[in-house]
């Protein structure tokens, strides 16, 4: 069932993404079955310190882990988030799972606006790696950049106007 809006916590099935909330970010999982999820954790950090790190959001490596959502969750709240299957075609459940569970144990390359938690979990339902996160921190990123650049051409012109002697 493809909609815009989150489905309630209740009762993910497998293959669905699970969007968690953390106090300064969301990571996202996507749901085996059986109250396990597959996610990314980051290679240096015990599996219960990993669960709910901003470290997390700054490594470089991570590792694929299967662990129970409720244990994954702790005190934080979550949802099932389908959200880009209006846009993207998810691949059939057993391929999703099977996909999955090759990459258990596994570490691999992690970057917070190119290769993050919902690109890992987005590309194995979709083929594709999609993160709205990400792609709204490039643009803030952008902004901030553009802002700068734009308040430092005005401050050499400035500049130059005060130097010139009249």
């Amino acid at each position: 069932m493809a909609s815009n809006d989150p489905d309630p916590p209740g009762d993910p099935q497998p293959g669905d993404l699970i969007e968690i909330f953390r106090p300064a970010y969301q990571h996202w999982a996507l749901y085996l079955g059986d109250g396990y999820i597959i996610n990314l954790t980051p290679v240096d950090e015990s599996q219960a310190a990993a669960m709910s790190s901003v470290k997390s959001v700054f490594s470089r490596k991570a590792v694929v882990r299967m662990q129970l959502l409720k244990e994954v969750v702790g005190s934080d709240s979550y949802r099932v988030n389908n959200k880009y299957d209006d846009n993207h075609t998810p691949l059939p459940v057993s391929e999703i799972i099977q996909r999955a569970q090759v990459l258990i144990g596994q570490e691999v390359s992690y970057d917070l606006l190119g290769s993050n938690c919902e690109h890992f979990v987005t590309l194995l339902r979709y083929g594709e790696g999609v993160s709205e996160q990400a792609t709204r921190a490039i643009g803030a990123i952008s902004l901030v950049t553009a802002a700068a650049s734009a308040f430092s051409v005005l401050g050499l012109i400035n500049t130059r106007s005060r130097n010139r002697p009249f």
